[in-house]
């Protein structure tokens, strides 16, 4: 793969389960790397230490302790389990310069498809198509990231319009074409503007805790066009005490379901 995103996210082997990979400030929201883009980069180290083919990736969940400076980080690998149908690996990235500041902490599942007992699956949010739909032209003092992408916002309330719902999203795909691979999934899961944002009047922080996302249809995502956009939907119902989650859903433009994802974020500052 070639591209901005398949460079930033990039990792090379150490051998004994290190990797290694640099941090590109490009990528960064307001309070450090997104969190999305640095599950990308675990990703990548997870999927090429397994080198499996045959068992996609079907979960990742990261917590993120601190974020990683600019340059140079390692990610550290283990093979926890491996059984006849998933194999589950673990991660950790730090700043090798610093082995004491441990970053990121993920647990992932890779598993092979298997007949299931049922089969069923929801309905994707009815929306116009991709290209009914106008690109919305981030403001120039928007954080680094948010330029990295083509956004058709279709779904919820304007940002920062005191709406009485957490709902948002619309059409996205990274503005340089890629292939839809579980990093980019992970960075889809966590590059739109936040659900609670709605509600509020005035943009705040809103650092992650904690990203899960559910790789839904491997198969799916492997057989769409790299500049394909996909339909992504985040939903919050709770926000106490500073913590919020939010929901998440990715779509194909056929209405496949590719990712689940949820996380628990801070919401801190004088959005009301």
């Amino acid at each position: 793969m070639t591209g901005e995103f398949a460079a930033a996210t990039a990792v090379e082997s150490l051998g004994g389960g290190a990797w290694r990979s640099v941090i590109d400030t490009s990528w960064s929201a307001p309070n450090g790397p997104n969190g999305g883009y640095l599950a990308a980069i675990v990703l990548r180290a997870l999927v090429a230490e397994l080198d499996d083919a045959a068992r996609p990736a079907r979960s990742i969940t990261c917590h993120y302790l601190r974020p990683p400076a600019a340059g140079e980080v390692r990610i550290e690998v283990v093979e926890e389990r491996a059984g006849r149908s998933v194999t589950v690996l673990s991660a950790r990235l730090f700043e090798p310069a610093h082995p004491d500041r441990l970053c990121v902490v993920a647990l992932a599942a890779f598993g092979v498809d298997r007949e299931g007992a049922a089969d069923y699956a929801a309905t994707a949010p009815d929306v116009p198509p991709a290209d009914e739909v106008d690109v919305a032209v981030p403001p120039e003092q928007a954080p680094p990231m948010v330029h990295k992408f083509e956004v058709r916002p279709a779904i919820g309330p304007r940002p920062f319009s005191g709406a009485d719902e957490a709902v948002t999203g619309g059409w996205i795909r990274l503005a340089e074409a890629h292939p839809v691979d579980a990093p980019a999934l992970a960075m889809y899961a966590d590059a739109w503007l936040p659900a609670p944002f709605t509600r509020i009047v005035a943009p705040v922080a809103a650092p992650t805790i904690d990203l899960t996302v559910h790789f839904r249809a491997p198969a799916v995502a492997a057989t769409l066009a790299a500049d394909t956009p996909l339909l992504a939907v985040f939903r919050s119902t709770t926000s106490a005490e500073g913590f919020f989650e939010e929901d998440g859903e990715i779509w194909s433009p056929d209405g496949v379901l590719l990712a689940h994802s949820r996380q628990l974020a801070l919401l801190v500052g004088a959005g009301r």
